[in-house]
């Protein structure tokens, strides 16, 4: 595609777009592309022994040092509490602007019914309550203008969702699979003290980038590796003998409130699966 495509990821909390969709992001970066990273709260809740304003400001650095290393243009955190996000009118017309500002071609979140984090389905129940007013909708939100066709709708599979999903459009990150863990390792705060904490295993956090490139690749496994169920679509835009090949793919759930992408519009939307 000759122009520049504008891809957000609008997540719950900081570090979750780098888990999710960080090699695809890296992957349209390399390919000339905008992407955005939205976090719909501040992640206030994410530590043990850090919390307020000093666990925020922290956060925000990760993401923005995250944002770098994968080559994503912007990265903005919305000040609200963890745990809290709701489908407000406020919050509607603050992603709508997101979106329109952005100029969006590709919308990237959660699965509004996904049985994970409360945030996680919120942000997904968000973007899918913002999904109708996004083009030729004039008179809402009209400090930021409407954009003339809509975006396409991509969800990403939550962490509890994994085995109930249907993977749509699956890419490769193989090439980018090195940044997409430097992004992760930029999040120290979740990667290295809160969730290893949370899972019974901070004494064993190891030192050094090799030791934990590793740890990363072992723990977070599932939000890695292909699986089997990624199959039949990596094959089906890779060849069966490449497809083969792959070991580290992202996953995408096209959203039943958008449209499915025909075969034209996916060779303009995901350059990457058609090199």
């Amino acid at each position: 595609m000759n122009r520049t495509l504008q891809i957000i990821v609008i997540a719950a909390h900081p570090d979750e777009a780098e888990i999710y969709a960080g090699g695809t992001a890296a992957l349209y970066a390399e390919l000339g592309h905008y992407v955005k990273f939205v976090s719909l709260t501040n992640g206030d809740c994410g530590h043990f022994s850090m919390n307020g304003q000093a666990l925020i400001e922290r956060r925000t650095q990760e993401a923005y040092e995250a944002a770098r290393r994968l080559g994503v243009k912007e990265y903005t955190i919305l000040d609200i509490p963890d745990g809290q996000l709701a489908s407000t009118h406020e919050i509607r017309s603050e992603v709508i602007r997101l979106i329109r500002n952005w100029k969006a071609d590709v919308v990237v979140t959660f699965h509004p019914d996904g049985p994970g984090h409360i945030d996680n389905r919120g942000a997904g129940k968000i973007v899918r309550d913002c999904a109708d007013f996004i083009a030729m909708v004039p008179n809402a939100v009209p400090d930021a203008p409407y954009l003339l066709k809509s975006p396409l709708f991509l969800l990403m599979p939550d962490y509890a969702k994994r085995n109930s999903y249907r993977p749509d459009i699956v890419i490769s990150v193989d090439e980018t699979i090195e940044k997409k863990l430097l992004g992760c390792d930029a999040h120290a705060s979740q990667f290295y003290e809160f969730a290893p904490w949370q899972r019974g295993f901070l004494d064993s956090v190891p030192s050094g980038w090799e030791n934990r490139r590793q740890y990363i690749l072992d723990n977070w496994s599932t939000f890695l590796n292909v699986s089997e169920e990624m199959k039949a679509s990596l094959e089906a835009h890779y060849g069966q003998e490449a497809a083969s090949r792959i070991r580290y793919a992202e996953p995408f759930e096209v959203a039943d409130y958008g449209r499915m992408p025909d075969e034209e519009e996916k060779r303009k939307l995901f350059p990457m699966l058609y090199r």
